[in-house]
C-alpha cells in the first residue's frame, strides 16, 4: 500500500505544482485586471480636457462648505455612495491662489462670486480671502457678487465686491460675535461626579464647566475683549467697503425692528435700504443681466464664465527637484501624541513631516501654518524642540498663524524664526489644566463600594473608583505648576521677555492678533502670502515657488480623493442647515470637554476650539 502510494506521489505532487501555478495565476491576472479598472476609473476622474482657456473670460468662483487650511481625510461611503452630495470644506490657500493670478491674468476681466454655498467660516480665514478680493479689485478689475440670502461669513466676501446682488426674498443675516458655553457643574454633582480641576493662570476657563453653572467674572472680563475687537475688525471692514458710516452695522442691528417695519417687514428691502446691498433681483432676473454682461453658454446653460477649479488646474505645476522652494506644513487641529490622522496635530506625524522638510535639499526655508487651539503640552514642547532642530540645520522657519494659534498650538510656535499673525488670530491662552474624575460617590448610590490593598500610598491613585487623597492633588497640582512655568520660561525665552512679564500676559488670557502683536506675542500681522514672502527673503530667494509638504497618501486614500474631487453644488437644504452654525453652538463646548483624556496635562484653550469654527 505504501509502495503503491509512493509510487503515484511524484505524479500527484506534478499535477498538483501545475494546479498550484495556475491559480496563482488566475489570482494574479484577476488582481491585474481589478488594478487596471482602478486605474481606469482613477483617470477618467482626474483627467481634464485639453482645454484651451479663452482670450476674455470672468472667473467664477463658488466656494463651498467650511473655509480650511487643510482637508479633513476622505469619508470612504461618502465618496462612493454619495450620501456627502457637496464639497463640505474648501482650502483657503486655493482661493487666494485663484484670485492672485487673476488679478495680473488679463485674460481676466471680472470676478463672479457666487456664494450661496459657502458655510459659516471664522474671521481670520475670511480675512485671508478678503485681502486677495481687495487686491484684485485694487487692479481695477470688477468683482460682482451674489447670494440668494447671506449669512455673516458669506456677506464680508461680498462687501469686497463692486456690486452685490440679492434675491427679493432673501436676507442679510449680521448678528455678531459670541462665545456661550453649557456649564454642567449642577448635573455633576446630582451624578456624584467628582471632578478634580488642576490649573495655572487665572484665566484658564477652559475647566469653568465642571467647576461653576455660569461664567465667572474673569472669564467674562477677558473674552468680551478679543470678541470685541474681533467684531470692530469685522464691522469696520464691512463699512470701509461699503462706504457706510462708522459704527452702521450696528447701529442697524441694535434698531432691526424698526428698520424692518419701515421695510414693510421685507428683509430684502431693507438691506437695500441699509446699503448692504446694491440689487435686489429674482434668480431669473439674475441671470438675465448675467448672461446680457458675459454672454450666453449652452452647454451650462447659464451666462459665460471659467470655473475657478478648471482655471486653478491650468495655473499648478509638479513640484521638480533642483528648484528652490519655500516648504508649508500645516498644523490643522488639536495637539495629541504620537500619530495622527489629518485635521489633528500629532506629535510623531509632525515630527515626520518636519524631517522630510529638514531632509529635503531643494526646500531651502519653511513655513509652518498653525490653526490650533492646542492640546497636549508633552505633544506641543516635543514638536517646538524639533521645529527648532530644523532651524539649526540651517533652513529658516517662520510660523504663520491662522485663525486660532492658542496654548499649545502658541507653545509650538515659540522656536520660529518669526511669528506672524492675522488682525483677528485668537493666541495666547498661555495656561495648562489637568482635569481628573473620580466616580467614587457615583458607584455609592448604585451600591457598589470599592476597596482593597497597595504596596505604597500611591498604589490607587488614579483609580476612578477610589476617592482622590490629598497626597495626589498634591502631586498633580505640583506637575500642572511646574508645566506652567517651563511655558512662561519658554515663551520668555523665545520672546526676549522677563518670566514676570509672561505669566502678567499669560495665566490664560486670550489675545487676538492686533492685540499679540502689541504685547510682544508675535512679530508681524500678515497673511500666509505675506510670510511666505518673508521666508523667501530670509533664505535669500529671488526665484522660488511654494510646496506644501504632507504626509503621502495610500493609494486607497489618493483613489478615495479621486472620488470626492468632483465638485457638486450644495442643496439649498443642507446649505441652510450649516449656515446655522453663525452662531455658536454651546454643545460643541461640551464634546470638547468631555473628550479630555484623564492623568494628562493640557496647554488647550476650549473657546478658542469653540469659536474658531464660527
Amino acid at each position: 500500500m505504501s509502495d503503491t502510494h509512493s509510487s503515484r506521489n511524484p505524479v500527484a505532487r506534478f499535477f498538483s505544482f501545475i494546479w498550484r501555478g495556475l491559480t496563482c495565476l488566475r489570482r494574479a491576472l484577476a488582481n491585474l485586471i481589478f488594478l487596471a479598472i482602478i486605474v481606469a476609473i482613477i483617470v477618467a476622474i482626474s483627467q481634464r480636457e485639453a482645454d484651451i482657456l479663452p482670450d476674455n473670460f470672468a472667473l467664477y468662483i463658488a466656494p463651498s462648505g467650511f473655509l480650511v487650511d487643510e482637508r479633513q481625510p476622505v469619508a470612504p461611503l461618502a465618496a462612493l455612495n454619495g450620501s456627502d452630495p457637496y464639497e463640505s470644506e474648501t482650502l483657503v490657500s486655493d482661493l487666494v491662489q485663484a484670485i492672485t493670478n487673476a488679478r495680473t491674468d488679463e485674460r481676466i476681466t471680472h470676478l463672479v462670486l457666487d456664494l450661496n454655498y459657502l458655510a459659516s467660516s471664522g474671521i481670520s480665514k475670511l480675512y485671508e480671502v478678503g485681502q486677495a478680493l481687495q487686491s484684485f479689485k485694487d487692479s481695477g478689475k470688477e468683482i460682482i457678487a451674489y447670494s440668494d440670502h447671506y449669512n455673516q461669513a458669506q456677506y464680508y466676501l461680498a462687501s469686497h465686491a463692486n456690486t452685490i446682488y440679492l434675491h427679493d426674498m432673501g436676507h442679510v443675516m449680521l448678528m455678531g460675535y459670541g462665545s456661550y458655553r453649557s456649564y454642567f457643574k449642577e448635573a455633576i454633582d446630582k451624578l456624584g461626579i467628582n471632578f478634580h480641576i488642576f490649573r495655572a493662570g487665572k484665566f484658564k476657563d477652559a475647566v469653568e464647566p465642571f467647576m461653576r453653572n455660569d461664567m465667572s467674572d474673569a472669564s467674562r472680563q477677558h473674552n468680551r475683549q478679543w470678541i470685541n475687537q474681533l467684531w470692530n475688525l469685522y464691522t469696520s471692514r464691512v463699512e470701509t467697503q461699503r462706504s457706510l458710516p462708522v459704527g452702521a452695522i450696528d447701529n442697524l442691528i441694535e434698531h432691526i425692528q424698526q428698520r424692518l417695519e419701515v421695510a414693510a417687514g421685507d428683509p430684502a428691502q431693507m438691506a437695500l435700504t441699509a446699503g448692504l446691498v446694491d440689487h435686489v433681483h429674482s434668480r431669473q432676473h439674475l441671470r438675465a443681466e448675467l448672461i446680457d454682461q458675459f454672454g450666453y453658454d449652452r452647454q451650462a446653460d447659464s451666462f459665460k464664465a471659467v470655473n475657478w477649479y478648471r482655471y486653478l488646474d491650468h495655473q499648478h505645476s509638479l513640484p521638480l527637484p533642483g528648484k528652490s522652494y519655500v516648504g508649508v506644513i500645516n498644523a490643522s487641529g488639536t495637539i495629541y501624541d504620537g500619530e495622527q490622522p489629518p485635521g489633528t496635530v500629532g506629535s510623531d506625524s509632525f515630527i515626520n513631516l518636519l524631517r522630510q522638510a529638514r531632509d529635503n535639499g531643494d526646500i531651502k526655508a519653511l513655513v509652518i501654518r498653525i490653526d490650533s487651539p492646542g492640546g497636549s503640552a508633552f505633544a506641543s514642547e516635543v514638536i517646538r524642540a524639533e521645529i527648532q532642530a530644523v532651524r539649526d540645520s540651517g533652513i529658516p522657519v517662520l510660523i504663520s498663524m491662522g485663525g486660532v494659534a492658542a496654548s499649545g498650538g502658541y507653545w509650538m510656535a515659540t522656536s520660529a524664526d518669526e511669528i506672524w499673525a492675522l488682525p483677528s488670530t485668537i493666541t495666547g491662552s498661555i495656561g495648562v489644566f489637568s482635569v481628573i474624575p473620580t466616580l467614587d460617590q457615583s458607584l455609592d448610590k448604585l451600591g457598589i463600594h470599592t476597596d482593597g490593598i497597595g504596596s505604597t500610598s500611591l498604589a490607587g491613585a488614579m483609580n476612578p473608583a477610589l476617592p482622590m487623597d490629598k497626597q495626589t492633588a498634591f502631586i498633580m497640582q505640583s506637575s500642572v505648576d511646574g508645566i506652567y512655568r517651563r511655558f512662561i520660561n519658554t515663551v520668555a525665552e523665545a520672546r526676549g521677555l522677563s518670566a514676570e512679564q509672561v505669566d502678567q500676559i499669560g495665566q490664560g488670557r486670550v489675545w487676538s492678533g492686533a492685540k499679540a502683536l502689541e504685547i510682544g506675542l508675535v512679530d508681524k500681522l500678515g497673511t500666509l502670502t505675506d510670510t511666505l514672502e518673508a521666508a523667501a527673503a530670509y533664505a535669500k530667494l529671488e526665484q522660488w515657488e511654494v510646496k506644501t509638504i504632507e504626509q503621502p497618501l495610500t493609494p486607497f486614500e489618493q483613489f478615495m480623493q479621486q472620488l470626492s474631487s468632483v465638485s457638486i453644488p450644495l442643496p439649498e437644504s443642507a446649505e441652510r442647515a450649516l449656515s446655522s452654525l453663525a452662531q455658536l453652538d454651546s454643545a460643541t463646548s461640551i464634546g470638547a470637554a468631555l473628550q479630555l483624556e484623564p492623568n494628562r496635562v493640557y496647554a488647550q484653550c476650549l473657546d478658542c476650539t469653540v469659536w474658531s469654527e464660527q
